[in-house]
């Protein structure tokens, strides 16, 4: 029988509070609850409706799915909130008459956005884009010549937001328009780099319709455009269009184009801090997650070079939650493809607990997982729960 949505939430929530240093009257303070519904729901006397868990989960900084176990329930809210999300953007160059925060107000909306999008909690972001991308058409509609480009930037980030809930959970047609949106106001920002980042973002319209071979003639024109590099900043921007170009050649099978295009990142990557960079991550160690992606796109073939790099080096807690959880699903398929399946069990494993909602819309991770039931039946009840959370058949 398919797991509740809701068992363990309680002890979950318990981990997370003591996490945070906060005791219980802490968090019923912080999440505008009675003292009496944390200490029921801890104990797992009561389960939380949907608002309850909606705001203990941002007293303790943390998706409501991180939280539930069940994948059909965060489905379920992210799907009803596409209609407005589609609305919003529908809308982009005709927005309704509302309130506009200022300014620095909106700075921080979107670095949240952003930083909800890095961590994968993808139903927060579905909740909050809408009512932001439409408070910030607002404030382009209204906004002087000084700050127009300044605004168009967080607009940017923000359809870049927006879009990492419709093309992680299928819904194509509408992360395109996403992306579309995110070129159209990078144009209004004027910024160079927000232009290579939103090639970046673009490989995914490629991605979703299998056309790698433009994808990657796609890149290089962006590589081409891209400014030289001057400094930490214009390092990075070319370094992720790099990364990503050569994992779009290794889905060519090119194999020569994928290691021109990842020694170029690692040597890009000697100049650059490992951080987020116009909301790219990019770096050392996120070269290092490339190289596995590349092995793991050119095919069974290559499957020692993700192994090498897994057994010499491991994603650190600092990398943003969805980048680790990629690394681990994809060293996954390579661990399973050297018959390794213990290993390419465990894998997946870690890469739930880093980003449990990018780890169950991820195809790989489900396909994989349908793999070891039919092939290992050492880890029967095990895969079976893991199955039951993925929506594996």
């Amino acid at each position: 029988m398919p797991a509740h949505p809701m068992r363990g939430v309680g002890p979950r929530i318990a981990a997370a509070r003591r996490a945070r240093h906060m005791t219980q009257e802490d968090l019923a303070l912080a999440a505008r609850v009675s003292y009496g519904t944390v200490k029921a729901i801890e104990r797992e006397a009561r389960m939380p409706s949907d608002d309850v868990l909606d705001a203990l989960a941002a007293a303790l900084g943390r998706d409501p799915a991180h939280l539930a176990t069940g994948g059909t329930r965060a489905i379920a809210r992210i799907t009803d909130a596409m209609p407005r999300l589609s609305a919003a953007i529908a809308a982009y160059d005709l927005p309704a008459d509302g309130p506009v925060r200022p300014l620095s107000e909106l700075h921080a909306a979107v670095a949240e956005a952003v930083n909800w999008r890095l961590g994968a909690q993808y139903v927060r972001l579905a909740q909050a884009m809408p009512p932001l991308l439409e408070e910030l058409a607002r404030a382009l509609e209204i906004s002087r010549d000084c700050e127009r480009t300044e605004v168009a930037g967080l607009l940017a980030a923000a359809y870049r937001a927006a879009d990492a809930v419709a093309y992680k959970h299928g819904a194509s047609d509408l992360s395109a328009r996403l992306v579309d949106l995110m070129r159209w106001a990078t144009d209004q920002a004027e910024n160079p780099l927000l232009t290579a980042a939103a090639a970046y973002v673009r490989t995914e319209t490629f991605f979703a319709a299998r056309a790698h071979g433009p994808g990657l003639r796609a890149l290089e024109i962006a590589l081409d455009r891209a400014p030289q590099v001057t400094d930490t900043a214009t390092a990075a921007a070319r370094g992720a269009l790099h990364m990503r170009a050569a994992v779009v050649a290794g889905r060519v099978g090119d194999s020569g184009a994928a290691g021109v295009h990842i020694a170029e990142a690692r040597r890009l990557a000697e100049r650059v801090p490992e951080g987020v960079y116009e909301g790219t991550a990019c770096g050392p160690d996120s070269v290092r997650i490339h190289e596995v992606s590349v092995a793991v796109a050119l095919g069974q073939e290559h499957v020692q070079r993700a192994l090498d790099v897994a057994h010499e080096w491991a994603p650190p807690r600092s990398l943003p939650s969805e980048r680790r959880s990629g690394f681990y699903i994809e060293l996954a398929r390579a661990q399973l493809w050297a018959g390794r399946r213990g290993d390419a069990f465990e894998s997946l494993r870690v890469a739930r607990r880093a980003a449990p909602q990018h780890t169950r819309e991820h195809p790989w991770a489900r396909e994989d997982i349908e793999t070891l039931r039919r092939l290992d039946r050492g880890n029967g009840d095990a895969l079976t729960h893991f199955a039951e959370w993925i929506g594996a058949t």
